[in-house]
Order: C-alpha cells, then structure tokens, then sequence
C-alpha cells in the first residue's frame, strides 16, 4: 500500500514533510530513511514503501527543507544533478541530522515504535552513519556513504550496531577512502560489506546505476542486521 506525506515538527519549532509508510501489523518497529540527494522522490518512497511492506513503519523526512523543501529531483538529468549538489554542499548536517532524530521521535510517539532504525543512501548514507552515535537510533545501515571518511575522528562516539554498504568501485568512495573507513571502524565492531563491481548508487532501483548482482545480497543483508536488532 503506497504511503502518503506527513507533517514534522522540528527541533526548534518549524514544520517540515515527510513520506510515511505503514506497515500492516500492529507493534511494528519502525525506520527513518535518510535520502540521496535528490529528495523524497520516487526512489526513497519505493524503498520506504519496501521496508513497510517488510513489516516496518517507515518516515522519510525532507532533509532539504530549509533550502527547497519538497524537492523531487531526478538522477537522470544533469539539470537536478548539479542542482542537488549544490544543495548538498549547503546542507546544513547538525540540522539534518537532528530533523532525522525528529524523524525517529515521532515514530515512536505517534506510531508506538519501541525500536527504530535507519538506513541511508548516498548523502543519507554518511547521516546514517552518523546516526549510529545517536541515542535516537538502535541499529542504523548505510550504503555507499559520501565523505564518511572525514568523519573518522567521530568514530569513537558509535553506540548502535552499525551496517555499511560500501561500492567497490564507487567513484565518490575511492580505495583509499575505503582502505581508512575498513581500518578505522572494523575493529570498532562495525559490520561492512564491500561489493565488488558495484559502482555509486548500486541499489538505486529501476535506474541505470541499479546492480541487481550487489543490490540483492545488499538488501538482504540489510533485511537480517534490521531483524537482528530492531524485531
């Protein structure tokens, strides 16, 4: 069943949207997805709506609100591309990452979520990194998260099991970029899985970028670590 667009409350008052997806049963937990950069556009409502059909109650909040809010940008054109980079470079993080844990707080208010997760593509990737060392937050997955290695030095504040995906030959991940995320988080207990011939944006379904060969054992990974710890 396909979701429909809520309203947030923020942190310091404002009102923002989100996607919510429901699931079917009652007492479900529930999960905050953390956008690419292009929006809540038809790739995050189909991977929130994928999650509830799992058995989850899913938010995705609209993390550029504060610059363009409901933007629903396309991957495909070079138009939306450059205007999602830009909006990325101006994201400002703190308060995205505190609409996320927003995001997490009214699931459990207003949708009785005991647990809940997140996972992240992209630049939500790298928030759901981040969102491992938030007490909003019991178990959190990211796939091929940009710059989560000049985030290093955070590593220390990790308090929920964390899942990464990681795109062996992601140009906006390189091997050395790759080679310090494996040595500074496995031995902090962190779970990474890195998929060979898999390049950026490998799960982004019905795209060109989509690689069923990574994206299937990808997501069924991400099925069993959000079992293991939110269910």
């Amino acid at each position: 069943m396909a979701g429909s667009m809520v309203t947030l409350t923020s942190f310091d008052g404002r009102e923002f949207s989100a996607y919510l997806a429901k699931a079917d049963a009652s007492g479900a937990s529930g999960i905050v997805i953390l956008q690419e950069i292009f929006g809540i556009n038809t790739f995050v409502r189909e991977a929130a709506d994928r999650f509830a059909a799992a058995g989850y109650n899913v938010i995705a909040p609209d993390l550029f609100w504060r610059q363009e809010p409901g933007l629903q940008l396309n991957p495909g054109s070079e138009e939306d591309r450059a205007r999602a980079m830009g909006l990325m470079k101006n994201l400002d993080e703190d308060a995205a990452m505190r609409d996320a844990a927003s995001s997490a707080a009214w699931l459990r208010d207003a949708m009785a979520c005991e647990r809940v997760g997140a996972v992240g593509y992209c630049l939500g990737g790298k928030l759901a990194y981040l969102a491992a060392m938030d007490p909003a937050f019991d178990a959190t997955v990211a796939y091929y998260g940009v710059a989560i290695q000049s985030a290093l030095a955070k590593a220390d504040g990790i308090r929920a099991p964390l899942l990464l995906h990681i795109a062996a030959e992601d140009t906006l991940c390189p091997p050395e970029a790759q080679a310090q995320i494996v040595e500074a988080l496995e031995p902090k207990g962190v779970r990474i899985t890195t998929h060979a011939g898999a390049g950026h944006a490998f799960a982004r379904y019905n795209t060109p970028a989509y690689n069923a060969a990574a994206a299937e054992p990808a997501d069924s990974e991400t099925s069993e670590f959000l079992t293991e710890y939110l269910k």
